[in-house]
């Protein structure tokens, strides 16, 4: 039930000691403050790096023939691997651990629609390659590559937006026929996908690049999916056993690293996600040792404030005040004082933390933000950390106060001043 006396009593105590309420104040907002500030920074320097992975999948792996280094049996070095459908065959029915998989071929071409021509990289892919490169589809502008068109080798293209711009301006290319090294494509869609540089680039169905640009046989890479996979020197013993496998088909030294180029971004995420765990570890460290400075903090001041109010305990309990009531106005001090300056210094936290979100977002460079990206902290963790501080506080002076109401009025009243 509310009590008018009782609040009123409170805020005089508070008015009284000014000094001592900016204080625990102060211990609390700052050990708030900076503990969201740390969450803030790391969490941002963690989702700028992360972001560097782009759309395509982390656990993504893909590889291509080179030379071989060294002679074996029998075979000369400097020797040529050239993948083919025997690879794709391997992956499927010897790793257990690919998911997705997708050939990939290669072709230059010239392209042209009415007036308007360019030079495009098309690659022919399976449907699969969409998840494996974290491909996406534009909003209304069609679709990827289907079995449909796999299975029939269709002539449909899907451009990137870059194509888009130059051949078709503003119209809405999805239907419309463009030509490409002389033969007819359909467009069927328009992607976008982070990658390096502004290229015009078209996805193709394998079958069809198989058929008019390889005659049929031979893969330029193949990209597959990996799971089961969590922590380094796993991935590094499946990559030394699929390079084993690799061996055994295209006969070459196991231990010969040249004759196979891989690409393993399950490799670099796992390294990133190592030394970003190393970092969260720290962070949290250094904020939880920033919340118990400040519950140190509220500590001291509480015993301070409960002994400079002993004798005051003594003469209330002598004018018939319960000890309950005592140690209620106590507590609910406490909590008003850590609740009022938690809150602060949690709105300042992650106020400067969208702040500086915001700044990043509209910055015309994006070098920090390929470093630094989102750095704010979630509302829960620091709300939680609030109530950590608001029970530490309450804690703190539940036990001085418990201890100095349960003496006498008379033992009470003879503690100094």
């Amino acid at each position: 039930m509310f009590d008018l006396d009782n609040w009123t009593e409170i805020f005089s105590v508070i008015k009284k000691n000014k000094l001592r309420t900016f204080l625990t104040g102060f211990s609390i907002s700052w050990g708030i403050f900076m503990f969201c500030i740390l969450l803030s920074a790391g969490n941002g320097l963690k989702n700028g790096v992360m972001s560097n992975f782009g759309t395509r999948s982390v656990n993504s792996l893909q590889f291509w023939g080179r030379r071989t280094s060294m002679p074996y049996k029998g075979f000369p070095e400097n020797r040529k691997i050239n993948l083919d459908e025997k690879d794709l065959d391997l992956i499927k029915k010897q790793v257990p651990e690919a998911v997705d998989v997708s050939g990939v071929i290669t072709a230059n071409v010239n392209v042209s629609y009415k007036t308007f021509n360019s030079s495009c990289s098309f690659e022919g892919v399976n449907p699969d390659y969409k998840r494996i490169n974290g491909i996406k589809i534009k909003d209304n502008q069609g679709r990827f590559i289907n079995d449909m068109d796999m299975k029939g080798a269709r002539k449909v293209a899907v451009i990137n937006q870059r194509i888009k711009d130059v051949l078709f301006q503003n119209d809405n290319p999805v239907g419309k026929q463009i030509i490409a090294g002389g033969l007819g494509y359909t467009i069927i869609g328009v992607f976008e996908e982070d990658s390096w540089g502004n290229e015009e680039k078209a996805y193709i169905p394998f079958s069809t690049a198989l058929i008019l640009y390889n005659k049929g046989w031979g893969i330029n890479d193949i990209a597959f999916t990996i799971q089961g996979l969590k922590t380094e020197e796993e991935n590094e013993v499946f990559e030394e056993n699929f390079r084993g496998k690799l061996s055994v088909l295209h006969i070459f030294d196991p231990e010969d690293t040249r004759s196979i180029g891989i690409w393993n971004q399950l490799e670099n995420y796992l390294q990133t996600i190592g030394i970003f765990n190393g970092i969260s570890v720290f962070i949290w460290v250094i904020g939880l040792g920033t919340l118990i400075a400040g519950i140190i903090s509220i500590s001291n001041i509480m015993l301070i404030t409960v002994k400079e109010r002993t004798r005051e305990f003594g003469i209330r309990k002598a004018l018939g005040a319960k000890p309950s009531s005592i140690l209620g106005s106590i507590l609910l001090e406490s909590v008003l004082i850590t609740s009022l300056f938690g809150y602060f210094g949690m709105f300042m936290g992650i106020g400067l933390g969208e702040l500086v979100n915001s700044a990043l977002e509209n910055a015309e460079s994006s070098e920090i933000m390929n470093v630094f990206l989102n750095p704010t902290v979630e509302v829960g963790i620091a709300v939680g950390a609030m109530c950590i501080l608001i029970v530490s506080g309450v804690l703190a002076g539940y036990f001085p106060a418990l201890k100095a109401v349960r003496i006498s009025p008379v033992e009470a009243m003879k503690e100094e001043l």
